[in-house]
Formats: structure tokens, sequence, C-alpha cells
């Protein structure tokens, strides 16, 4: 929404069939929205790791920014401490695991771009609330793989919780995967094509996964 008081009134608005447990304010207020132990309607459809319909097995919160539309501005640094100090409490109190912290993107990539590529990941794992690993340095161009690689590439996503097709064919779902990917770990570049960074990076969060379990 173009603006805070926007988005509060539509999240409040029955007919618009969208709502969230929590909205995080600009200023860094956290205004609560639904019970937690209510269903809002934040997810939509969506898929991670074989489960679906995370409106009813998830706490849905929204950050105020104005996303993609908007220019997608940097994310104030009180407003990210409030998200912050929001997860530790929700995390300790429902002993949830931070590698259960996600994304919309990640859920519903052929949906969803939010909270998009300038939101600071790494300031939440840096205090352990979600699975982070250091994105590897970009070098070197794109590159089709072929049905072998593809397939590996598939497997690991899929084994991390995307929706992604274990085929062999790099395929469109497989481009929106693997962008859901990068828009989380690697947001330096955001076009769902395979190249040597994006592979490292992969390897990274998969040792942290293992880490975590």
């Amino acid at each position: 929404m173009a603006t805070a008081q926007a988005a509060l009134d539509r999240l409040a608005d029955a007919q618009a069939q969208v709502s969230a447990h929590y909205v995080v304010m600009e200023d860094g207020c956290i205004v609560q929205m639904v019970a937690e132990d209510k269903r809002a309607w934040h997810a939509g459809r969506s898929f991670w790791r074989g489960e679906t319909d995370f409106n009813s097995r998830s706490i849905g919160i929204e950050i105020v920014n104005p996303g993609h539309e908007g220019g997608l501005p940097p994310y104030p640094a009180r407003q990210i401490r409030a998200v912050c100090a929001l997860l530790e409490d929700i995390l300790r109190r429902r002993g949830i695991s931070p590698a259960r912290v996600l994304a919309h993107s990640d859920i519903a990539p052929d949906r969803k771009e939010d909270p998009g590529e300038r939101f600071p990941w790494r300031d939440l794992a840096d205090q352990g609330l979600c699975l982070a690993a250091r994105a590897a340095p970009i070098r070197g161009q794109p590159f089709t793989p072929g049905p072998a690689e593809s397939l590996s590439v598939q497997r690991r996503l899929a084994a991390i919780g995307y929706a992604a097709p274990e085929s062999g064919t790099w395929d469109e779902q497989t481009r929106l995967a693997l962008a859901a990917f990068q828009r989380r770990h690697r947001p330096r570049r955001v076009d769902g094509l395979l190249d040597r960074s994006t592979l490292t990076t992969l390897a990274r969060v998969e040792a942290a996964l293992s880490a975590l379990k």
C-alpha cells in the first residue's frame, strides 16, 4: 500500500479479505490486528516443505514499506529493531525454529515479492532470528544448466522448502523458485538464472540450515 494508514484500513476491512496478525510501522510501532490463535488472511495460496494453507498455520507480520511499486526504499533501523523484538518474543513463546521465519516471496514466489531485496535479513540472522548465509560475490555470467544439474538444483531448492519441481527441466516454476531464493539470500542480482554465485550461496544456506537442525 502507498501509506501505512491505507494498509491498516485495508487490513481492517472485511470486504478486502486480507489481514495479518501484526503490522510493524516505519517508526517501530507495532499494531496487533488479529489474535495469534486466530486465522489471518496474509499468505494466500502458498507452499513450503510440503505444507500449504499457511494462513492457518503461521503468524503473519506485515512490515510497512511502499514495496517495489514505490521504489522499495530501505527499511528504517527502528522498524527493523521492532521486527526483531517481535520475532524474538514470538519464537520464544511458541518454540518456533528460526528456520521457520519465512518471507511471503519464499512461500508464494509466483505471486509475491515482499519483503523484497532490501529487507535486511542479515540483521535478523545476527540475532538468531532467521536462517541466512553470506551471499557469495557475483562473478561471471548466468548459464543454462543441463538436465542433470537442473535436477540437482531443483532437489536442493525443494529440500530447503521451495516449490521447485524435480523434473530436470529448467522451466518457469524453477526460475521463480530460484528467483525467490536469490531475493532472500543473494539479493544483488535477482533474475532466476543459475550462476556460480547462486550455487555457492545455495551451499552456504544448506550448511546454515543443517546447523539449525
